[in-house]
């Protein structure tokens, strides 16, 4: 090779390799000195206690949980809440109806009297967080010379119990590192959430599906409640008396815009992330359980997704459940992917080899996940299939249980479902089940019906469907009642337990998580916990990533909408939205930074230097998706809603001058 060629290849190499990020969601009352020393060095302009201070004014005093599934941020002095629209899907769909359907047409209150309360739904303001490991230690040695039972429910209880008899705040205990540390965090929980503001599904999820995961992307992904409570400002139930809850602090939305390079933030509540997991466990994620789940959950989005395409009717009726259903098959077949094609499993056996005083506990993990594995196959191929396969099953379920089976409960049921929809998705669990659970795991009729429908030349699968189907109402003695429910959950959790001997694979694996703390501390790193819904932050930068060498864009445009736009239900514009961009030039629309996050970290406000709002964190790219189990270098991006966009929309889509000039901008 000459020296040109050999610098051409050395400089295509360079090209791949992934800039370098900061990982880490850490708990915001725990940064460190040499933590915020980090953030600063990157750019950042405050202080560690203008971030979090549990006896001033901070940051954190603007952010909230929704109901500890997605984040949103105070933007008013008057309650004024953002977040995501896929935050307020659920919302928005149980809201709907075809003669007012606010996700295809969105919503826009013009005063607060417009405003449209939410039955069920809270936000929780977090007030302090407090260090009680001690605590936990000496109240789990009391109980246990008492002869009590020491479970963590219960432990978690007596806990939460005291303080909050004490505190009159909503009180939650969360292990840090399987039990290593222990915080309890205190909330106020406002219970009067109104609807203030949402754009119809085609802006704020246009690409739908398709772009999930994707960059680039094109969603004006917000939504906006109110929080309301007593005069006198605290927490009250929904009522003609409450007023706009006035929050301690609210966020300052910036139009200056941003570059590559910049600095950021995310403050929000991630849920769940498994980073301190085992090679034992990844590796029967990746042979085991993902794949079944993947292969089921798509099959049964291409049943549902047909019907929708085909009837507006169902689209209405199935597009909540629809939503739950893609996001979470996508983010798993995600996950097995990114982990294969990142070689997630090399690295945690790599990084076992080096934890040599637990060799004996990751043999432990290793025999045990492989002893399980055929029985975690038949539990799952069964509760993916019998058990939540299909809404009509959920229904079988709760009459053979014999809750909510009321002619009133059955007639709503009913009117939620397209029983076409639900004999396809019933005939699809049924034989998934049959071909691959185990026949010693069937009950007798369920074997009855199959041997029925069975000979030498195989099943009559569309006869075995009609021997038990009904458009009728189910009823206790309807056979598919009996087929549905005859196999129960439990018999195949003993089978699994029975493999596993004394000590089942969650207790091994807590152990493992405590280990590998243990092991990390002794070589001085930092370590954040995995996320369990608590508040935590992310630091990083603007920027973008290279995908099969080629640099991406870090920034998307609405010139790009309407390049973008066809007849697909996923990519179509409404009149007056398309008319509207084309005589608006190139605004931006969203934007990639290598902030952390996971699912929970939904509607989390991407905050500036100075701490201002400059975007609303919705989604990863899908070389992320590892996420969940490992950091990946240069590859995590989070996807984000740029401000401007959002104030674009709500001033000259949805005349909103209202909200515009209450948040500041006007």
């Amino acid at each position: 090779m000459n020296i040109n060629r050999l610098l051409t290849a050395l400089l295509v190499a360079l090209a791949c390799v992934p800039a370098r990020a900061d990982e880490g969601m850490w708990m915001v009352n725990a940064l460190s000195k040499a933590l915020v020393q980090k953030m600063q060095d990157k750019g950042l302009k405050l202080s560690g206690n203008d971030i979090y201070d549990a006896g001033a004014v901070s940051l954190k005093d603007a952010i909230v949980s929704l109901d500890f599934g997605c984040t949103g941020s105070f933007v008013s002095g008057q309650g004024l809440l953002i977040t995501n629209h896929h935050c307020a899907y659920s919302d928005l769909h149980r809201l709907s109806t075809p003669e007012r359907n606010l996700l295809e047409n969105g919503f826009a209150a013009r005063s607060t009297a417009e405003e449209i309360y939410i039955p069920g739904k809270s936000v929780q303001l977090l007030e302090r967080v407090i260090d009680v490991t001690d605590e936990v230690a000496e109240l789990k040695r009391k109980e246990h010379d008492a002869g009590r039972p020491v479970g963590s429910r219960r432990i978690s209880y007596l806990i939460e119990r005291r303080y909050e008899d004490v505190t009159g705040l909503l009180a939650i205990l969360s292990p840090m590192w399987a039990g290593s540390r222990y915080y309890l965090s205190f909330y106020k929980v406002y219970t009067d959430v109104r609807l203030v503001a949402a754009p119809p599904v085609s802006i704020a999820a246009f690409g739908g599906d398709i772009d999930n995961w994707e960059w680039p992307q094109h969603k004006c992904d917000f939504a906006i409640y109110r929080v309301y409570g007593a005069p006198d400002g605290s927490p009250a139930p929904h009522g003609p008396k409450n007023v706009p809850m006035v929050p301690r602090k609210w966020l300052q939305v910036s139009t200056d815009g941003y570059k590559p390079g910049d600095f950021t933030m995310v403050l929000g509540y991630p849920g769940r992330t498994d980073r301190y997991t085992s090679a034992a466990k990844l590796q029967y994620m990746l042979e085991t359980s993902l794949p079944i789940t993947n292969k089921v959950r798509g099959d049964q989005m291409a049943i549902i997704k047909r019907w929708m395409d085909a009837d507006p009717d169902v689209r209405l009726k199935y597009s909540d459940q629809f939503f739950m259903l893609s996001n979470i098959q996508e983010n798993n077949e995600g996950l097995e992917q990114c982990c294969k094609r990142f070689k997630v499993l090399k690295d945690l056996r790599a990084r076992e080899r080096k934890m040599k005083d637990d060799k004996a506990l990751i043999q432990e993990l290793d025999g045990k996940y492989s002893a399980i594995a055929d029985a975690e196959k038949n539990l799952i191929w069964f509760r993916e299939t019998l058990v939540r396969g299909s809404r009509l099953g959920t229904i079988a379920l709760r009459i053979a249980n014999g809750r909510g089976a009321s002619p009133r409960d059955l007639a709503k049921d009913y009117r939620t479902i397209d029983l076409r929809v639900e004999k396809d998705l019933m005939a699809y669990a049924l034989r998934t089940f049959y071909e691959n659970v185990d026949p010693s795991m069937w009950g007798p009729f369920q074997t009855e019906v199959y041997k029925h429908h069975t000979t030498a030349a195989g099943t009559d699968w569309d006869a075995l469907l009609e021997s038990v189907w009904t458009d009728e109402r189910l009823r206790l003695d309807s056979p598919l009642v009996h087929l549905l429910t005859e196999s129960k959950m439990g018999r195949f959790n003993q089978e699994v337990d029975r493999l596993q001997g004394d000590r089942n694979v969650a207790a091994a694996g807590s152990e493992f998580t405590r280990a590998l703390y243990r092991w990390r501390e002794s070589r001085g790193e930092l370590q954040y916990p995995d996320a369990n819904s608590t508040m935590r932050i992310t630091y990083g930068t603007v920027g973008s990533f290279r995908r099969n060498c080629r640099k991406l864009p870090w920034q998307t445009s609405s010139k790009e909408i309407l390049a973008k736009e066809n007849d697909t239900y996923d990519f179509s514009l409404k009149d007056d939205w398309r008319s509207l961009l084309q005589a608006s030039g190139a605004i931006p629309v969203d934007f990639l930074t290598d902030n952390d996050i996971t699912g929970g970290n939904s509607g989390s406000p991407v905050l500036d230097a100075h701490g201002r709002l400059i975007g609303l964190a919705f989604d990863g790219n899908k070389e992320s998706l590892a996420g969940d189990v490992s950091w990946t270098e240069g590859y995590n991006k989070c996807v984000s809603a740029d401000i401007r966009f959002v104030l674009f929309t709500l001033k000259e889509y949805m005349h909103l001058d209202n909200i515009i000039k209450e948040i500041g901008v006007l």
